[in-house]
């Protein structure tokens, strides 16, 4: 079992001191591109969510000023007198 780390540590010592791959030339501008292309999405999503739930926090604020929810509604029939 001694053997066993040597071993391990031997072939990342390799890996990290070994040839590198060759990176393909258009690999960093691509990622670039890409990464753009995701952060305009996601600025273009929030602002459409901030925009629908401003939009749903006025709508409610216009029904509840017109409509009174809190209110109790008035009773149109009084209960009926019993037991005089």
């Amino acid at each position: 079992m001694s053997g066993r780390p040597d071993r391990k540590q031997d072939q990342v010592r390799r890996l990290l001191e070994g040839p590198y791959p060759t990176v393909p030339p258009g690999l960093a501008a691509g990622a670039a591109a890409r990464g753009d292309r995701l952060l305009r999405r996601r600025r273009v999503l929030r602002r459409f969510g901030w925009a629908v739930l401003f939009a749903a926090a006025v709508a409610f604020a216009v029904w509840a000023s017109l409509t009174h929810p809190w209110a109790t509604p008035p009773t149109g029939v009084s209960p009926p007198l019993e037991g005089w």
